[in-house]
């Protein structure tokens, strides 16, 4: 990875798995890192775990609630006010595959989070990207993105039985096509903004073993496939750290394993 220092990078979802790693990975090589995370607790303890890493600027907590786009505006107000500029947004945190659920604005949370929250936080920090030279912006996908279908007529599952793999697809889906737009119309502005994407593969996180809740039997069998099949959460933050960071990404690409 290249020398960092002086990048101002928010990685959210920053607390555990890919996003921590990729905190921690940034911070050791310069970079000023905002850990963007809803559980305050958690945060607490990672941010520890990057401090114990970062060799130049102070690692910091941002409160920051993707299931809630009030508390999306609020997180964005306040980092414009803090920054003089974003060079890296990655836009890591997500859920995946959890029993039906509506965010605080009452949209299915799988896409409320994935995507829309993401989506939203994006657009308002659109101006502090732009005062960077060539800022990135780094939306985590899934290879589940395959399977994915967008039902414009029933994005929010008001109309379908719901189905939580589906829905998680479908989150998926959109994190790509939002990641090509946003590279279209960056082009468009005449912006140097970079928009790509990223995907772990199969990564033993708590993302996978957070899908099994409430079913015994699944967490048993996550739990058994992640210790035979899955890589280290730092492995599957080698994507988004690539896209972030290194000089031979182009705009749209989509970084990860193809195995």
């Amino acid at each position: 990875m290249p020398d960092q220092t002086g990048r101002t990078v928010l990685v959210t979802g920053a607390n555990s798995g890919l996003g921590l790693r990729s905190a921690e990975a940034l911070a050791s090589r310069g970079a000023r890192v905002l850990m963007g995370c809803r559980n305050q607790q958690k945060a607490a303890v990672a941010l520890d775990a990057v401090k114990n890493v970062a060799v130049d600027a102070a690692p910091e907590v941002v409160p920051l609630d993707l299931a809630d786009l009030d508390g999306v505006r609020a997180c964005a107000a306040r980092l414009s006010e803090e920054l003089e500029r974003l060079d890296v947004l990655i836009n890591n945190a997500g859920v995946m595959a959890v029993p039906r659920q509506r965010t605080k604005q009452g949209l299915e949370v799988q896409f409320g989070t994935n995507h829309l929250g993401h989506f939203a936080l994006t657009g308002l920090l659109l101006g502090l990207l732009r005062r960077a030279h060539a800022a990135r912006v780094v939306t985590v996908s899934s290879g589940g993105h395959r399977a994915g279908r967008l039902r414009f007529d029933d994005l929010n599952w008001e109309k379908r039985r719901y189905s939580r793999w589906f829905a998680y697809t479908q989150s998926k889906l959109a994190n790509l096509l939002f990641t090509s737009e946003l590279q279209r119309r960056a082009a468009a502005a005449g912006s140097d903004l970079l928009a790509v994407a990223a995907h772990p593969g199969y990564a033993a996180t708590n993302l996978s073993s957070g899908s099994a809740t409430g079913n015994v039997v699944y967490r048993w069998g996550a739990t058994v496939s992640d210790r035979l099949f899955g890589q280290r959460d730092r492995m599957g933050a080698l994507p988004q750290l690539y896209a972030a960071t290194m000089p031979d990404v182009g705009p749209d690409d989509y970084w990860g394993p193809t195995g």
